[in-house]
């Protein structure tokens, strides 16, 4: 594709260490390296003069401005790359044997599945170091009080830690789904344009990728088949899912009616033009925009796993764009939330507020079970109980006390146990027997910040 130079998104969203996987130097350099590692291979089996696979060795280097200008003229980027390569050589007797035996998807492939190593190193690296954070973070508020929400409305007592560690525990599986995708992508092939093998045979092509330090793939036709691709990139949509999942939270939470937490506000940022006030969640916002583009990539790869028969170059366009742009974008995107986790405010005193606006009406389906536990019928108890919920919150008064003041439930509850019905710490009892599940037993006495601003 003459027309794309360096397949990388725009700037604003690479990091310098992704960015450097993508770049062209380093994509022709990856060529040369798997040029390099078949010339050496078939030197020691005496397929290729030893002198040669020396002077390839010492001389061949990538001009990427000459592979740029001679694509233009050949209309094919590996045919240029081995005209600017064997100029480099410039022996010609040494420069024949450069590329024997390969054609052109043999290194196109196998050095791709060389850079998405290195993309995979980075990626995982920014996951266990987000973990890592959000388990900091997670023991921080293990025993912070915060209102569980569903569809919006205020359900259950919770805490934020609990909240946070099953952003770690969707995390840690990430991880798992991560490392499983990066593993089916670590396989080059050298078996030719249709996959007989028929030019170096099976045994070169695994000792070619040995060489690489790559897998070989146990049948491929002229490339590696695409559905290894597709769950590669189905890794990084639920990634970048998990990432939009808590930006969504926080742009929730960071809302003026809620302020439970917040992205973090530097000293010299601003809102807005006009309002001076404003404190928005636009790195949150933007998390959430930058998953749309990865899941959309997602789509393009499945869209390339059908080519026609042996290959087709259908997939080849839509691959220059969907993987250098979706590791550069959940790379960006795991930097900016571990920052946000990291530093994000958290007002647990307006958590406790939240969670008390409603006079104890999160209480009633503990209420509820209790008085069935007590002998009330369920259906009678049920009634009760939504009698006097929505009583209280259409009158914004105290469900706790008019509860106290139905006979029909004390008959069933005296004060004592209606006490226990509205008791706080038994509804977060089992926090720490979750935190024991999902992160292992941790040292009695640990302490929990309950005064965060």
């Amino acid at each position: 594709m003459p027309g794309r130079r360096g397949a990388k998104l725009i700037p604003r969203y690479t990091r310098k260490e992704m960015g450097q996987v993508w770049n062209d130097a380093n994509r022709f350099q990856k060529w040369l390296d798997v040029e390099l590692a078949a010339t050496e291979t078939l030197a020691e089996a005496g397929l290729v003069p030893k002198d040669a696979a020396v002077a390839i060795r010492e001389r061949a280097k990538v001009d990427v401005p000459r592979i740029h200008e001679l694509e233009a003229r050949v209309k094919h980027d590996v045919v240029a790359f081995t005209m600017n390569v064997g100029e480099s050589i410039g022996d010609p007797a040494a420069a024949r044997w450069l590329h024997y035996g390969l054609t052109s998807n043999d290194v196109v492939d196998t050095a791709q599945a060389l850079q998405i190593r290195d993309a995979s190193h980075i990626l995982e690296r920014g996951l266990v170091l987000f973990g890592e954070v959000l388990d900091v973070r997670a023991h921080q508020f293990r025993k912070t009080p915060q209102i569980g929400r569903t569809h919006g409305v205020h359900a259950e007592p919770i805490t934020f830690g609990l909240k946070i560690a099953n952003w770690f525990s969707e995390n840690q599986r990430n991880i798992g789904r991560f490392r499983a995708a990066a593993a089916q992508m670590a396989v080059g092939k050298i078996s030719g344009a249709v996959g007989n093998a028929s030019h170096l045979g099976p045994e070169m092509e695994g000792r070619i990728c040995r060489k690489l330090g790559l897998g070989v793939a146990p049948v491929a036709s002229q490339v590696l088949q695409r559905d290894r691709h597709a769950q590669y990139l189905s890794a990084l949509a639920l990634i970048a899912a998990m990432l939009e999942t808590i930006a969504l939270e926080i742009r929730h939470l960071q809302r003026t009616e809620v302020r439970e937490a917040e992205e973090p506000f530097s000293g010299e940022q601003r809102g807005s033009s006009a309002m001076p006030h404003k404190r928005n969640p636009v790195m949150c916002e933007q998390i959430c925009g930058l998953a749309r583009l990865v899941r959309s990539n997602m789509l393009a790869a499945f869209e390339n796993v059908a080519l026609w028969h042996e290959r087709d170059i259908s997939h080849s366009s839509v691959e220059r764009i969907i993987l250098p742009d979706s590791t550069i974008l959940v790379d960006y995107m795991l930097g900016k939330m571990t920052t946000i986790i990291g530093e994000m405010r958290v007002f647990p005193e307006r958590m406790l507020r939240n969670l008390e606006s409603t006079h104890g009406l999160v209480y009633s389906g503990q209420l509820l079970q209790d008085l069935v536990e007590r002998g009330m019928p369920r259906d009678d108890a049920y009634k009760a109980v939504q009698e006097n919920a929505m009583a209280a919150w259409e009158t914004d008064s105290s469900f706790q006390e008019r509860v106290a003041a139905d006979v029909h439930i004390t008959k069933f509850l005296d004060s004592k146990a209606l006490a226990h019905t509205f008791d706080l710490d038994r509804q977060l009892r089992y926090v720490d027997l979750i935190f024991d599940r999902v992160f292992g037993a941790h040292p009695a006495g640990e302490k929990s910040a309950t005064n965060i601003a």
